[in-house]
């Protein structure tokens, strides 16, 4: 069955530790799920570990390399008289990260508002020698983190910033200082199928288990949870399904194919209920993690809406004839905006993006990344139950006028 069509529990955990004056705050976050037909209440594990976890399990387990020194290209065939796990192993551990981060936080106490650090612990994969490091947005704490300090896997600390991170798609990009570093080989979530061979590397429950290797299959597509920071709800769709073993702390860390190469960020996980985890399918990083190795910043692709899921839509006015059951609801475009410019009116429904079905936001959110400003492209609307087409100049969010606060990034 679909796990889209049936009730799960699940939940949302940080893992972090809270503490100001003796006190220890911790707030349980709930979320809701709307399937198509059948809406459901989710709670959603995001994996970043809080620092002082104990327990858990580790698959398998490897010691520090030299200091300082940069194993050596490994190349990965499956059809090889060799254990894939362990060759995985040897080709990417070198690779992963460990991150971990204190944030500022205010939080109600018996003395009322206190101030406290916000400890936590992910897992991240070095993607060029430079020190770009790819993670979770929630690893990084939106980009609220005071202090990152990045684990090497030769033991090494080192101090990182965010240079990037978005979070909508719930991806970050870190940038460290360091010699010597080795980096991963991105692979096609494209190319993914259903039944094929996963292994997964992270540092569940803490680093005291860091660099844990698991293995499993993939074990679904394109799937859809809803994650929440406690203030506002995110939808994450198209994700790939996988039941290798993954634990809070494993938030940032790869999801590989039987050739060792990164497939997919692995961002959250069901609570109730053994193997089901959830990665970002690294296509939607690629475009981004290319240009900041080029340019050094990531300027996101603007077209002046804010806008929501028609399944949302629908369920807030059930008897509205929107004639499509997907696609996203254009609640506001924003005056001089590439939308405005192009004709585009609030209340159309956008359908497809050069082409593609849009189902959601989360998709059309996700699918711009892969368009630069300055590209035109074509959407494709329903207007009054009729389909139209518009050319639209996709710009920066800096050269875009000013917007009126929202609770909703603009698109």
């Amino acid at each position: 069955m679909d796990q889209r069509e049936k009730e799960y529990e699940w939940e949302d955990h940080f893992g972090v530790n809270t503490a100001a004056a003796g006190d220890t705050a911790a707030a349980p976050r709930k979320s809701r799920k709307t399937g198509r037909k059948v809406a459901a209440v989710i709670l959603i594990v995001l994996l970043s570990a809080g620092a002082g976890f104990g327990g858990g399990m580790a698959a398998l387990y490897y010691g520090q390399a030299a200091m300082g020194q940069v194993s050596q290209n490994i190349t990965i065939n499956p059809d090889d008289d060799i254990n894939t796990a362990e060759a995985i192993a040897a080709k990417v551990l070198p690779s992963v990260v460990g991150i971990s981060t204190s944030s500022e936080v205010t939080y109600q106490s018996f003395f009322g508002p206190q101030r406290g650090i916000q400890s936590g612990v992910g897992t991240g994969i070095i993607v060029d020698e430079k020190g770009y490091i790819l993670t979770n947005s929630h690893v990084v704490n939106d980009g609220e983190a005071k202090e990152i300090v990045v684990q090497l896997t030769d033991g090494r600390e080192v101090p990182g910033i965010v240079l990037w991170n978005d979070k909508n798609i719930d991806l970050a990009i870190v940038k460290i200082d360091a010699p010597n570093l080795k980096a991963a080989e991105l692979g096609d979530s494209e190319t993914v199928r259903i039944g094929a061979y996963a292994a997964a590397i992270g540092n569940p429950l803490g680093l005291a288990f860091d660099r844990s290797v698991t293995q499993g299959v993939i074990s679904g597509l394109n799937r859809s949870i809803t994650v929440s920071d406690g203030r506002s709800q995110l939808t994450m769709d198209g994700l790939i399904q996988t039941d290798a073993s993954i634990n809070s702390g494993n938030s940032g860390g790869p999801l590989l194919n039987s050739k060792g190469e990164v497939i997919g960020i692995n961002s959250a996980k069901a609570q109730s209920g053994e193997g089901l985890g959830f990665a970002i399918p690294i296509n939607t990083a690629k475009p981004i993690v290319d240009e900041i190795k080029s340019k050094g910043e990531f300027q996101r692709s603007y077209i002046g809406i804010r806008g929501a899921s028609v399944a949302d839509y629908l369920q807030a006015y059930p008897d509205a004839k929107l004639g499509t059951e997907t696609g996203v609801y254009i609640v506001q475009i924003y005056t001089d905006s590439p939308a405005a410019e192009a004709g585009l009116k609030e209340g159309d429904i956008i359908v497809e993006l050069e082409d593609k079905k849009i189902e959601t936001m989360t998709q059309l959110i996700r699918d711009l990344f892969r368009y630069r400003p300055g590209d035109e492209v074509k959407l494709s609307v329903i207007r009054n139950g009729r389909e139209m087409t518009f050319q639209v100049t996709l710009t920066t969010m800096d050269e875009s006028p000013e917007l009126p606060e929202s609770q909703q990034t603009p698109q």
